[in-house]
């Protein structure tokens, strides 16, 4: 099996990784990846599809991954920090930012807590999933959907990149995720000043998770709100804002 051409083994040597499992087509490069982790593959693992049949978001949503129209993958980690796990999806959405305005259309903004867009569509979405051991992770599945085209059949708005070579784009997308998988701790103010520059909430008002507006982000990666009774932290749930833009 192939990988937009490329085999497993030879793409592992090009990404400097331990693994990387390739397929045609999977229900779900995330399930697979839990299912690899279980039976014990090394952190670096990367489980890559050219086409899902169930991929999926946050809260089950559907992400559409028809063959060759995006890049479909999850790393296995196997994090020893409980705070960095508690931070990954949105550290993962600052290191991948950057990688993807190379070859986006425009700037590339961060919407809390695990999406990136360019202008009003969504490009890209990033899935954090842990297992446990006791109080400790033992392992956690970064699952990463850009788009290569645009989907279809999708009814919200989507941005996709450019031409771009695919293992050029995966070099740069693992390099990402591996670097904000071996962070530990909370959100450091750099990270923080970096999301504020791409922030599409910063300021706006919103009618999820709670109603108010905006006001950035805390260190554990909780999205700070102000309402009416203060300032409240949100460290689940997703956001809506009010306007239009509610199905964003």
């Amino acid at each position: 099996m192939t990988w937009f051409g490329h085999e497993g083994p030879v793409l592992a040597g090009r990404l400097r990784l331990p693994r990387v499992a390739v397929h045609t087509t999977l229900a779900s490069t995330m399930d697979e990846a839990h299912r690899l982790a279980a039976s014990g593959a090394p952190a670096g693992t990367l489980v890559l599809a050219e086409a899902q049949t169930s991929g999926r978001g946050r809260d089950g949503r559907r992400w559409a991954s028809r063959p060759g129209a995006g890049l479909w993958a999850t790393m296995i980690e196997r994090p020893s920090d409980t705070a960095a796990v508690a931070a990954l999806s949105l550290r993962v959405g600052i290191a991948l930012a950057p990688v993807l305005e190379r070859a986006s259309d425009g700037p590339v903004g961060l919407k809390w807590p695990n999406d990136l867009f360019v202008g009003d569509g969504k490009l890209a979405g990033v899935l954090v999933e842990a297992r446990w051991r006791g109080e400790r992770p033992d392992w956690v599945a970064v699952g990463v959907g850009v788009n290569l085209a645009a989907p279809e059949a999708v009814t919200v708005p989507t941005a996709h990149l450019r031409a771009v070579d695919p293992v050029d784009l995966l070099v740069g997308v693992t390099e990402a995720i591996r670097a904000a998988a071996a962070a530990v701790g909370a959100l450091t103010a750099h990270e923080r000043e970096a999301f504020a520059t791409r922030d599409l909430a910063a300021g706006r008002a919103i009618l999820q998770p709670v109603p108010g507006r905006a006001r950035g982000i805390a260190p554990s990666g909780a999205l700070l709100v102000e309402t009416a009774a203060g300032l409240s932290t949100q460290s689940s749930g997703s956001l809506i804002f009010a306007t239009t833009e509610e199905g964003r």
